[in-house]
């Protein structure tokens, strides 16, 4: 029985793509050994957090609070439970004027409340993260978001693209039903905004939207499975980016949604994450891998399994 217990349990593992354990981990850039082991799950509200925050030229410091809020609220799980009538990754409550139940229940908006509130609090970026969240959650126990500081930074720097190839996921499917290119555009869409696929000249809504994105050449072997978003820098916002980190930016929000996405392959910079690889690195593109990858810094290639 004990034996049939494990054997459920990992079956179990392998279906929801390790939702109930880390199949996510994020390592230091700065080459000290700190790291972070988190869920699929977790992995893509974090990035949904990132991309909200980013799409608004917020700095990586907005973002860590952020991060750090959720964490400790919710754990990084979008729940449908809390105090009173709190709900969400950010333990928001209706009655309170954050939004109806649904709204809150949706990362993409709670995630803008918070931010919202946020920029509203002076100096916000050079204040304690605990006094910068309290500010904005009122929280009965204000101290608690410290605790969350270290790992809240080191997604941040993964998200944001300031840490280079350093977020990994197993990329073990979901039970969700596979949406294929369009399903990663419209995920994009969702959190980046509009924005994120004209640069690639995909239209977004109507019966254009299903016109896939310049694919791979032949040699890549995955036929209209690649979604490929040119990378163009946004120095100009007062959260400005480099090319190199608006791309690993949208190369580790790929890596995190593997799982929910279905998403078997991303490259970029001369760098590759394919989904089930035992060691879950970046690694140099195999000499099957998407042509061209290792030569392209200025594209993210997203290939679906289906």
């Amino acid at each position: 029985m004990a034996l049939l217990a494990v054997a459920g349990y990992l079956v179990v593992q392998y279906v929801t793509g390790g939702s109930v354990g880390p199949g996510c981990k994020v390592v230091s850039g700065k080459g000290d050994g700190a790291s972070y082991e988190f869920t699929p799950e977790q992995a893509v509200n974090a990035a949904t957090i990132t991309a909200v925050g980013t799409a608004r030229g917020l700095p990586e410091r907005a973002v860590t609070i952020a991060l750090a809020t959720a964490l400790q609220e919710s754990a990084l799980r979008n729940i449908t439970h809390g105090d009173r009538d709190s709900l969400g990754l950010f333990q928001q409550r209706p009655s309170q004027g954050w939004g109806t139940p649904k709204e809150i229940m949706d990362p993409t908006y709670s995630a803008g409340e918070f931010y919202d509130h946020l920029v509203k609090v002076p100096g916000y970026t050079r204040l304690p993260l605990t006094v910068a969240a309290q500010r904005v959650q009122r929280s009965g126990f204000p101290q608690a978001y410290a605790k969350h500081e270290p790992d809240a930074a080191l997604l941040a720097a993964a998200l944001t693209g300031q840490s280079a190839a350093t977020l990994t996921c197993e990329g073990r499917p979901a039970a969700t039903r596979a949406s294929g290119p369009d399903g990663v555009r419209a995920a994009l869409v969702r959190d980046f905004g509009r924005d994120v696929l004209e640069p690639a000249g995909a239209a977004v809504g109507g019966s254009s939207a299903a016109t896939p994105t310049p694919s791979a050449s032949a040699a890549d072997n995955s036929g209209g499975r690649t979604v490929t978003l040119p990378v163009s820098d946004d120095t100009s916002s007062a959260g400005g980016r480099s090319l190199d980190q608006r791309g690993w930016q949208l190369a580790h929000w790929a890596v995190a949604n593997a799982s929910e996405l279905h998403i078997a392959r991303v490259t970029y910079a001369g760098r590759e994450w394919v989904a089930g690889n035992t060691a879950s690195q970046w690694r140099e593109p195999s000499a099957k891998g998407t042509a061209g990858a290792e030569r392209d810094a200025d594209a993210v290639r997203i290939v679906t399994m289906r």
